[in-house]
């Protein structure tokens, strides 16, 4: 009939009402079309990928965990108003003319509908929304199986704390929630309707009401007591002895869990006195008893615990807490794997007994020094071959591995990709950005250990010299594809990537029209169409409607570019695909590129975690984050279990995502892929040709290296005193002094010398700078993922990584060429790799670049190599010996005596360079000289004097002649001079011996 005034008018007119209607349509489609649309985009897409199980498997269990509690929560709310409304008092006592009640009771009982219904299923649906992203813990608890290891408190299986434990208290939580607001909603109806009355003497509580509020309390206090005995099993993971150790100490075992039984006992005591009420009148009973378990959760749970930790335990607490110390090692080794099988410690004393050209495996490591740096050379890569202002890399490259002749060579590599940020004037029109620049062309790859003829004269400018840059072994576009390259690309194309994916938003439609030709440009005689079965069919009116409400684009309606054939390319970035297919692995921060049967494609490392293991210490895959408005150190997301299980490969044409498992020992993947079925292919499905590209992940390794810092000690009283502790270097190249980054590495094998790709880190006495230990992980198929420590002695000083920077940069040759250069260039040190030679020995190796400073910002310089660094503490007498040279082999003789840089960088411990391919159009082809060969030098002084005093007097001269070249500002003069007075204090040296 309608809303009505009291003469009976209606009180909107139709026009009114038929805008009111489209109103509320309106606000309906804003709030609910988008989840719709984002709904169905996402099954087309879930589809393309083959990955669409996954995706119903969650949005089912989503939809069931939400309808389940907020059916639960509703329903036990409703019966609480419910049951008071209906047992309210017949005739409502009244309070007085100004009863403040009575309008809110006169509003309740003419919409009861409304607050009845509306109000516990506005609740129930708030908490079911909550709920649902807890779907991963219900799966889990489903099929989650064991791990075969008991936890030593309880005996219980890790599974149970790793997929049963969080289950429990979900369940748990979400009564709470349910029978707390259900107590509040029936407080709340008794007292609009007279059940309860706090006016008066003592106020008044009719029986209904006493009985209702008796059994909501009681069963809150029954679920409080199962919480009790729920917390002892999260003792487990007790910080209560952080930063020592993590996981239940003396206190917690002696204090805390006979604590958590007696407050359970107390807590079933008062739920028992609650429910008494239903029978006995007299509220004092309840009373006391909430106060009592009040009273003993502080005392009990509080204040015991305290003063055992104070008067007990920290008096002794090397040897009270020894027991929980060797709980917490032994849990942290084998969550995280660094222990048992899996870690090989060897002693290692730091200084070397024989020179690097006698030892095989040295030859082999010095032989596949990198001297490119992936955090440097970006700029680099970009300026020497972007090709087209379209094009870019990401800010740092990629190492990785390829076997060249039969030989492992580790290159510097990275996927020329599109950069739709880079696109400027028309390029940026719809047309051509969505359309025409679709994507990247291209694989770039250099010889990490070799650049063209190193810079003999680093002040000259950048610009003036195609000296010390890498030697592209695959880069030109018209050449990959063609059966003579180094690594062979047969499909260069990249639609997915890195790059590309930063653009917002990051999709492109492809696919030609009936009455168009080809209209992606591929290269400037050429377009292309895209072939490859990735991407989601938009050449039907549903779907094109869909996305074009997606990303706010009408010109996905209306374009002519787009016809029946036509596709739709998004979620790009291929670490966003894996997340998206795989919502339950957490992913590596780091893909890389690798050709793998001539395709591009990018590995992305996976784990699984947990952050509940018991005992074990927790960690994280994140960096600390700082506020930028309130300077606070944001939480991170902590976990206390680690495994790199899967590996995921995404093609960079076609977008295809494939998961593979490696590690057929982890129940957490087990449980997965017993949720997931046919998600994971197993390790038998990984072709050999992509397992050689797999990587030891940074991210992991981080992690394992800060904890074997501390957990490489075995014995408690040891770990106690955190004597023999490590800690993680600075990075002495980087102002800030963060942790230093682990390094890729090829070396020699100790006992076969053939090369050996891993991933290190040096690692440093706690809180000195001294050398302590060096850690290195394996990435060959052979022995994957063993962890190899070498331990340096307590007794002898080894130079860490800032310390060896110091005296490299204070050697007088490199601190007066360095005045130098910073007149005119910009200095930026490389990766300094330290890397264990001649049966003990240490050395250091760090790059040098330079890049001219210019006065026009517009990228036109870039780094370059100009110089080497290398370090190595001398047997004997302790010294340290730098090298310093335009190419590693004269750097090596500077330490080792001649001949030894050239006897390692050989043909025989090195393979030939191969032949840069042809330049780009418009660019010089840097000379294809490798980095150690011979460049002419600076003019030479007269023959070195045959006497001291000859010596001393052309020293003398080599001075002046320098002041004099200083004064002038001539940078060859200056060259010149320095040259010359080198040779002369050679000279000197020699005459007086």
């Amino acid at each position: 009939m309608g809303i009505r005034t009291p003469d009976g008018q209606p009180l909107l007119s139709r026009r009114a009402r038929v805008w009111l209607m489209v109103a509320f349509a309106s606000f309906v489609l804003l709030f609910v079309g988008p989840p719709l649309i984002e709904m169905y985009t996402n099954w087309l897409w879930f589809g393309e990928v083959g990955f669409r199980g996954v995706w119903m498997t969650v949005v089912l269990t989503r939809l069931s965990l939400f309808a389940i509690v907020a059916a639960l929560v509703a329903g036990i709310v409703f019966l609480g108003v419910l049951l008071a409304y209906r047992s309210r008092p017949v005739f409502i006592p009244a309070s007085g003319p100004e009863d403040p009640i009575a309008r809110y009771r006169t509003m309740v009982l003419g919409r009861k509908r409304l607050f009845g219904l509306g109000l516990p299923i506005a609740v129930g649906l708030l908490c079911g929304l909550i709920a649902q992203g807890n779907w991963a813990t219900v799966q889990l608890f489903l099929r989650g199986g064991s791990f075969g290891r008991t936890d030593p408190e309880f005996g219980h299986d890790i599974g149970f704390y790793a997929f049963d434990l969080p289950f429990y208290r979900s369940v748990l939580n979400w009564l709470f929630v349910a029978v707390l607001f259900a107590l509040l909603a029936n407080l709340l109806t008794h007292y609009l309707f007279g059940g309860l009355r706090v006016s008066g003497k003592g106020g008044a509580l009719s029986g209904p009401a006493r009985i209702q509020l008796a059994v909501l309390a009681g069963t809150f206090i029954v679920l409080k007591a199962v919480a009790y005995w729920l917390d002892r099993y999260a003792l487990l993971s007790s910080s209560r002895k952080e930063p020592t150790f993590t996981g239940a100490g003396y206190t917690d075992i002696h204090a805390e869990l006979p604590a958590k039984l007696i407050l359970a006992a107390i807590a079933v005591i008062c739920a028992a006195s609650f429910f008494a009420a239903i029978v006995l009148r007299d509220l004092r009973i309840p009373a006391m008893a909430a106060a009592l378990l009040v009273l003993s959760s502080i005392l009990v749970g509080g204040v015991w615990p305290l003063l055992m930790e104070q008067f007990s335990v920290r008096p002794n607490a090397a040897d009270v807490e020894r027991p929980y110390i060797e709980r917490n090692i032994d849990a942290t080794r084998h969550a995280y794997r660094i222990g048992g099988d899996t870690v090989e410690y060897r002693d290692y004393p730091g200084v070397g007994t024989r020179a690097p050209r006698e030892v095989p495996a040295d030859v082999t490591t010095i032989a596949n020094a990198r001297l490119l740096d992936p955090d440097v050379l970006s700029r680099t890569f970009t300026q020497q071959q972007q090709l087209k202002n379209f094009y870019g890399f990401p800010a740092t490259l990629d190492i990785d591995r390829y076997d060249i002749d039969g030989e492992p060579r580790d290159y510097i590599v990275a996927a020329r990709e599109l950069s739709p940020n880079s696109l400027t004037g028309n390029q940026t029109d719809w047309i051509n950005q969505h359309t025409v620049y679709t994507h990247g062309n291209g694989f770039v790859a250099a010889p990490a250990n070799r650049v063209n003829a190193a810079v003999r004269d680093a002040t000259v400018e950048a610009s003036n010299s195609n000296s010390g840059y890498p030697i592209y072994a695959v880069s030109d576009i018209a050449t990959q594809g063609s059966a003579d390259q180094v690594i062979p690309v047969e499909q260069p194309r990249i639609y997915y990537g890195e790059v590309i994916a930063q653009s917002d938003p990051d999709y492109a439609v492809v696919g030609a029209t009936p009455d168009s030709p080809p209209r992606e440009y591929d290269t400037d005689t050429s377009t292309y169409t895209y072939t490859g079965a990735g991407g989601v069919p938009i050449g039907n009116w549903l779907n094109r409607l869909a996305f074009a409400a997606k990303y706010a684009e009408r010109n996905l309606l209306f374009s002519r570019a787009i016809g029946a054939d036509s596709k739709i390319l998004f979620h790009r970035d291929p670490v966003e695909r894996v997340q998206h297919v795989a919502p339950w692995l957490t992913t590596d921060a780091n893909p890389y590129p690798a050709v793998v049967a001539g395709k591009i494609v990018w590995i992305i490392d996976a784990y699984t975690t947990l952050g509940n293991y018991p005992y074990a210490q927790r960690s994280s895959f994140d960096e600390p984050v700082t506020d930028a408005a309130t300077g606070r150190q944001l939480p991170r997301e902590e976990i206390s279990y680690a495994r790199n299980s899967v590996k995921a490969t995404v093609d960079a044409y076609d977008g295809t995502v494939t998961l593979y498992q490696v590690d057929d020992q982890d129940p957490v993947l087990t449980a997965w892929m017993n949720i997931f079925p046919g998600t994971v292919q197993s390790q038998d499905a990984v072709p050999e040709e992509l397992r050689a590209h797999f990587r030891y992940p940074e991210d992991l390794f981080e992690v394992q290296r800060e904890l074997l810092a501390k957990y490489h000690v075995d014995e408690p009283r040891e770990f106690f005193t955190t004597n023999a502790f490590w800690s993680v270097p600075s990075d002495p190249t980087v102002e800030e002094n963060p942790n230093q980054r682990p390094f890729y590495v090829l070396v020699g094998d100790p006992v076969t010398a053939e090369p050996s790709f891993r991933l290190a880190s040096a690692m440093v006495g706690f809180n000195r700078e001294f050398l302590s230990a060096y850690i290195s992980a394996h990435s060959d198929p052979d022995n994957y993922g063993t962890l190899t420590v070498l331990r340096l002695p307590t007794d002898t000083l080894t130079q860490g990584p800032q310390q060896i920077q110091n005296s490299m940069i204070s050697d007088t040759r490199v601190a007066s060429e360095r005045t130098l250069l910073e007149r005119s260039n910009r200095i930026q040190y490389g990766n300094l790799l330290t890397l264990p030679i001649a049966d003990g020995g240490v050395l250091y190796l760090e790059p040098l670049y330079t890049e001219r400073i210019s006065s026009e910002q517009n990228g036109s310089t870039f780094p370059q190599l100009s110089r080497v660094l290398v370090s190595y503490r001398e047997p004997g007498t302790g010294g340290v010996r730098v090298g310093y040279a335009p190419t590693l082999a004269e750097a090596l003789d500077q330490v080792f005596g001649a001949g030894t840089g050239r006897a390692a960088t050989a043909p025989g411990g090195d393979a030939a360079t191969p032949a840069p391919p042809p330049a780009p159009p418009g660019t010089e082809a840097p000379p294809p000289q490798q980095q150690d060969t011979p460049a002419p030098t600076a003019p030479a002084p007269a023959p070195a004097p045959a006497d001291v005093a000859t010596a001393v007097d052309e020293l003398d001269a080599a001075l002046a002649n320098l002041r004099t070249a200083q004064d002038s500002g001539d940078y060859a003069a200056i060259v010149a001079a320095l040259a010359r007075l080198q040779k002369a204090v050679d000279a000197y040296q020699t005459a007086g011996e």
